[in-house]
């Protein structure tokens, strides 16, 4: 009697509907463990461009023959941009994007930066036939930078696109309005000056850079170039962001921006979207995190506001074992082959389905089906409603352990007749309470979940407070109520104490169909008190959930189709009762419920004094 036989099912199915509802808000669920986990994050690891942005990029500015140059005045200015052609062949060339025929049109299909990029410099540079690219030096992490060499009208070029103070390593000149000059301390002062400028709007910053290559000599190196100029991309952030930012704060998440990009870019963008609203909040770079001991990483990780630049995708890892040292629960996003071991190490990996590799996905636990970090929210939000959900359920399920307990315990204890059999009791752990038990949990999300911390790591499911209400609380009054109609219809037949009854005798199948109508009865009851732990049943009714009502029709339909079928009564040992045994199992829930919510009345005042 005190096994829950249908909790393990109940609880599997619960996660796996919440895996649907999860993909319906575009997180796709790999591992069921994961939706539970989702809802004890404290800490978020993002992504800046395509997660917190919307990863559609456009060219905004421009630093070129030594001044700014907004995009809007390309067009006009494009004949006096002819001695800085250099630069526009650069960005059209220097890409691993791919052309695709749709529909009889050639496009560009890649890194929406490069297809940005490769626009501007085609619409610029104009014709480029007579270009064929003969080999590339593939971007990576460390040096971030790319180059292609390719054959052009003027010979073989080397052109180099990249992160300015790794491009500027390779520079000894820079083209000006003048023509091309050394690349001296001052004009270092300006290009940096520019980038600084560029990334406090937020842009994405890349130089370009270039040199010839002469074709019987060695290979290319990325030495001795010429700076052609700077351009600066918009990728504006996406405008649900913000308000998952908010959510984030008001349910104690912490969320740390780590990106790739120029640590001006990153803090305008954050500050944007409201996750940076400090004067002097702390920005770490990579190169200073390579520098740092664990100890130093911890330290700074308790700054109020962080964030992370010009990270490498490994030292996501660092950043992500250094959270959970301190006892954090990590949330980490990533789409590179790189990002695998941080989606590993992390507590919830969570991958992107768009631009997202495939190792990345394999190494996750949540795929964001939109890239949206919105839809991580969306997905925690789902975490901690499973979570309760279940706790819902096990109160509910758990309840009808002890009058199914008690009258074995009367049984043996009192020598009075067997209250409830065993088929009986797999009856309501196998058959009516399955369905209503499911229905809670597909419950929708509290609409205060959010608005609470989220809970201790080492909390359990079945806690104290659950087990006291279901099994010293709830569990007591079904109990006296089940006891109490099984006597009822014994009295009212005239039965006496110590008078024997034989297993087919029609009173005992009525009195024992009249304890298991009334167990049934109440548990209708309590499916709808057990919604919330606290909240008041006036608070949301009836409604907010259509499960409830079928899973209170199937119940029914269960135990009436056991009562007053011959087959059921073949079945479950039960014989037709009277009305007068319905109308006592509804009075006793009737007053289950009004105790029940003077308990949530007393626990609300508790919590408010």
């Amino acid at each position: 009697a005190n096994v829950p036989e249908g909790l393990l099912p109940t609880v599997t199915l619960s996660l796996a509907m919440a895996t649907q509802r999860m993909a319906r808000r575009n997180a796709l669920v790999r591992h069921l463990p994961a939706v539970e986990a989702l809802g004890s994050t404290t800490v978020i690891c993002s992504d800046k461009t395509g997660t917190l942005t919307q990863n559609r990029m456009s060219v905004q500015e421009l630093w070129i023959g030594g001044g700014m140059l907004p995009c809007v005045e390309l067009t006009q200015n494009a004949p006096a941009l002819i001695d800085h052609r250099t630069l526009f062949v650069n960005a059209a060339l220097c890409h691993n994007l791919k052309e695709v025929d749709e529909q009889g049109r050639l496009t560009l299909r890649g890194d929406p930066m490069e297809i940005a990029l490769a626009a501007v410099g085609r619409q610029v540079a104009g014709d480029l036939a007579g270009f064929s690219r003969v080999a590339e030096i593939a971007f990576d992490t460390d040096r971030k930078r790319m180059s292609v060499i390719c054959d052009t009208p003027q010979g073989r070029m080397l052109y180099c696109k990249g992160a300015l103070e790794t491009v500027l390593a390779g520079c000894s000149c820079v083209h000006l309005d003048a023509g091309i000059a050394p690349l001296d301390p001052a004009a270092r002062t300006r290009l940096l000056a520019a980038q600084d400028e560029m990334a406090g709007q937020g842009l994405r910053v890349l130089a370009f850079a270039h040199r010839a290559v002469d074709p019987q000599g060695p290979p290319g190196e990325e030495q001795g170039m010429v700076l052609a100029g700077l351009i600066g991309l918009e990728d504006p952030p996406r405008p649900e962001v913000p308000e998952a930012i908010a959510r984030c704060k008001e349910a104690g998440i912490r969320t740390i921006m780590v990106t790739g990009d120029h640590p001006r870019t990153g803090l305008a963008i954050a500050r944007q979207i409201g996750l940076i609203s400090g004067e002097a909040p702390t920005i770490v770079s990579g190169e200073q995190l390579r520098l740092m001991s664990p100890t130093q990483l911890q330290l700074a990780l308790d700054a109020p506001e962080i964030l992370f630049a010009r990270v490498a995708a490994e030292q996501k890892m660092r950043i992500v074992e250094a959270l959970k040292n301190k006892g954090e629960i990590v949330a980490v996003t990533g789409d590179g082959v790189n990002d695998a071991p941080a989606l590993k190490a992390a507590d919830i990996g969570i991958a992107m389905g768009i631009s997202g590799t495939d190792v990345a996905k394999e190494a996750a636990d949540l795929i964001l089906l939109d890239d949206n970090f919105a839809s991580i929210v969306a997905a925690i939000e789902e975490g901690r409603a499973v979570f309760e959900n279940i706790r819902k359920f096990l109160t509910y399920i758990l309840s009808s352990n002890i009058p199914e307990l008690v009258p074995y315990l009367a049984f043996v204890l009192f020598r009075i007749p067997l209250p409830l059999t065993i088929i009986q009791i797999l009856a309501v752990d196998l058959g009516t309470d399955m369905l209503p038990a499911l229905a809670l949990g597909a419950e929708k999300p509290d609409p205060a979940v959010m608005q609470r911390p989220p809970r201790q790591h080492g909390e359990r499911l079945l806690s104290w407070s659950l087990l006291a209400r279901a099994y010293l609380f709830l569990g007591v009054l079904e109990a006296t109520a089940a006891m109490l109609a099984f006597f009822f219809v014994l009295d009212a037949a005239g039965w006496q104490h110590g008078q024997t009854l034989d297993r087919l005798d029609p009173l005992y199948l009525q009195a024992t169909s009249a304890c298991l109508a009334t167990i049934v009865v109440m548990q209708m009851m309590n499916l709808y008190l057990c919604r919330h732990p606290r909240q008041s049943i006036l608070s949301y009714g009836l409604g907010g959930n259509r499960y409830l009502l079928l899973g209170v029709a199937a119940e029914l339909a269960v135990i009436l189709f056991i009562v007053y079928t011959p087959t059921g009564n073949w079945l479950f040992g039960t014989a037709a009762i009277g009305s007068d045994s319905w109308l006592l199992a509804a009075g006793c829930a009737v007053l289950m419920c009004a105790l029940e919510e003077l308990r949530k009345a007393w626990l609300r005042c508790s919590q408010r004094s």
